[in-house]
């Protein structure tokens, strides 16, 4: 019986890839198969059997945490001294060595954030665009460089590939121009270190040599992920060699808002056509319920076929429900994960997903009302930029000042509009739903207490988002951010047409991609999943549950249709006055608390109302549409209208 720690513990297809040692070499990782311990057994026999010494191989992973992992998983099977490290660490290992050798000069200061050269220059913005989030300026500034595109040469860029800026083109084109004269040769950004290092490597031939002299061999974690600027460097370490073994899924490119593509890996075989590629298929992660859904959805990914096949046993049934409205899903999250926890599922254990961080804020309000504690990965509400800057101007304000006109002053200074902002990215569209959501809670406390002064709204705000607080507990964050992460249970909440795929305003991301978060998402889960959608918007349940076959599929570029009507359209203009009266006051409180008319009542549940003409809360209540959070806040005001009638 065979005793080999290297090659023993895989199964056919990832030995096939450990013992081909001679690049070129595609390793096609689906979701949950094994990748990294795929490529650190490769490794381990490529030094085993003296095919490469340990330090003549370079492994470039997209994370510190992956290339710290790699290293480890190495020193345990006796490996030691490969080169494990980010595109990032490693020209910045190779600028310290080379740069002063060639050029005579010290090393610039790296940067530890664009923030601290973009915040003057943002603040020189005219009007709303000075409160952008810095993020989405220094996102911006990253897609034009990870691309080698230069300030001169930005405008005819974003035109080529009709591309929308965070803010107008001529004045991205300035914040750009501006960030780069800011930081001079005296300073250097993330970008600047393979910038800088090609560009060492083009005027000093002999400084590539000796890199190319010392790394006999690559391998390329997450090869889906590679941006030009990082694929520029690779070419440059590898000259005419094809030593390179890439290892990614092109079904779970996600990041091209950084320069990412999966050309790259889906375009290897054509660049190396003697290359090895080698699938890896049988899914360690995932029961086969759950991968059942995940494959149903990759038949309309394209690129590298792969079918998952499970290696688990059986799961639960995952679930799929259209909700009546958004408070429903909510409630229905909340009751779920409940019910996780008493058959023994860990809070840390249950994930929400969301597209962007502004949905966070009912589920992070819900748990905390429930007692059930959570964390929010990408940033609790009142941590956010808006919610975070509108409370430090709250506390200087005073703290007997009335809530509501408070907070609608804050918020105006912060560059709140309620109308929206065109052309707007996630960063500014969830900094711009946080400020609207701040201006209803403060309403709503005011309404709801007899002495209401600012001092009491901030801690109102604490107490209601307290849970938060231990660090733990149901994880909120981001599809983004859950990649590379699992669960034993995934919530996937609000897969609605418009929501995933994304639309805001005149900004639609690519539906390709958006389809691939939706596969992220679904493949993060071990045994329990739930997709919901809440069945009150005029945008339909999201066109990929038809591919999956949760629902009837829609064509594309139409909408799907409504679960079901809306009893409110269907009584249309025969719905009678009271039922006017009601749309009327909807329309008015969703202006005063700055959100959609639907997140009040959608027109079905205020036809129920014109209807049953109810007289009290147990009534009302038990209208379709209207729990406990609902009644709460809007009784008094709905039964004195019925009142009338």
């Amino acid at each position: 019986m065979s005793d080999d720690p290297i090659l023993d513990p895989l199964n056919s297809a990832q030995r096939a890839a450990a013992e081909t040692l001679r690049g070129p070499v595609a390793i096609l990782a689906g979701a949950g198969t094994g990748k990294t311990t795929t490529i650190t057994h490769r490794i381990a026999h490529q030094v085993r059997s003296g095919t490469f010494t340990s330090d003549g191989i370079l492994a470039v992973t997209f994370t510190d945490k992956a290339a710290t992992e790699l290293r480890g998983r190495l020193n345990r099977l006796g490996v030691r001294g490969v080169e494990a490290r980010t595109f990032h660490s490693a020209a910045l290992s190779q600028l310290g060595a080379l740069w002063p050798a060639f050029t005579g000069r010290e090393l610039p200061e790296v940067l530890g954030a664009k923030a601290q050269l973009l915040n003057p220059i943002a603040n020189g913005l005219p009007g709303a665009y000075r409160f952008l989030p810095r993020r989405e300026l220094a996102g911006e500034i990253e897609w034009a460089k990870n691309r080698m595109i230069s300030p001169a040469g930005y405008l005819g860029a974003i035109d080529a590939a009709e591309r929308t800026p965070p803010i107008p083109a001529d004045l991205m084109h300035r914040v750009y121009a501006s960030y780069e004269r800011s930081k001079g040769e005296r300073r250097i950004d993330f970008e600047d270190m393979l910038l800088r290092l090609i560009e060492l490597f083009d005027r000093f031939p002999e400084a590539l040599e000796r890199v190319r002299a010392r790394i006999a061999a690559c391998t390329v974690d997450e090869f889906q992920d590679v941006n030009p600027l990082q694929h520029a460097l690779l070419e440059r370490w590898l000259g005419d060699r094809d030593e390179l073994c890439v290892v990614g899924d092109d079904y779970q490119t996600i990041f091209s808002f950084t320069g990412a593509s999966p050309e790259y890996l889906l375009g290897f075989p054509d660049r190396y056509p003697h290359a090895a590629v080698i699938r890896l298929e049988r899914n360690y992660r995932s029961s086969p319920q759950v991968l059942t859904v995940a494959n149903a959805l990759s038949r309309s990914l394209g690129g590298f076929e792969k079918s998952l096949q499970a290696t688990r046993a059986d799961g639960a049934h995952p679930t799929a429900r259209g909700l009546p409205d958004t408070e429903r899903e909510v409630a229905f999250v909340v009751e779920q994960v409940r019910e996780l926890a008493t058959i023994g599922v860990e809070f840390d254990e249950i994930a929400v997903l969301m597209r962007i961080n502004a949905r966070s804020e009912p589920y992070e309000e819900a748990f905390a009302a429930a007692g059930i504690p959570y964390q929010v990965r990408d940033g609790s509400f009142l941590r956010r930029p808006g919610p975070r800057a509108a409370l430090a101007r709250l506390r200087r304000i005073g703290p007997d000042a009335e809530p509501v006109a408070s907070v609608g002053s804050v918020i105006s200074s912060l560059g709140y509009r309620p109308e929206g902002v065109p052309d707007a990215g996630e960063d500014e569209v969830t900094r711009q739903a946080d400020l609207a959501r701040l201006r209803a809670l403060a309403a709503e406390y005011e309404r709801a207490t007899q002495a209401p002064t600012v001092e009491g709204f901030v801690n109102e705000l604490r107490e209601r988002f307290a849970v938060e607080r231990s660090g733990r507990g149901v994880q909120l964050m981001t599809f983004h951010r859950a990649k590379g992460l699992e669960f034993d249970a995934v919530f996937l909440p609000r897969l609605l047409d418009g929501e995933l795929p994304y639309r805001a305003r005149k900004v639609e991301a690519d539906v390709t991609e958006e389809r691939r978060l939706l596969y992220v998402g679904i493949t993060r889960a071990r045994n329990h999943l739930f997709l919901s959608w809440p069945e009150d918007t005029k945008s339909g349940p999201s066109p990929f549950l038809g591919e999956i076959g949760v629902v009837a599929a829609t064509p594309r570029g139409r909408r799907a249709p409504r679960a079901r009507p809306s009893r409110g359209e269907s009584l249309g203009a025969n719905a009678g006055p009271l039922f006017d009266r009601l749309k009327e006051w909807r329309r008015r409180r969703a202006a005063d608390d700055g959100v959609p008319a639907y997140v009040i009542f959608h027109d079905r549940t205020l036809a129920e109302i014109a209807e049953r003409k109810p007289r009290d809360r147990t009534g009302l209540g038990s209208v379709s549409g209207i729990g406990p959070a609902k009644l709460d806040r809007y009784a008094d005001e709905v039964l004195a209208i019925v009142g009338e009638d």
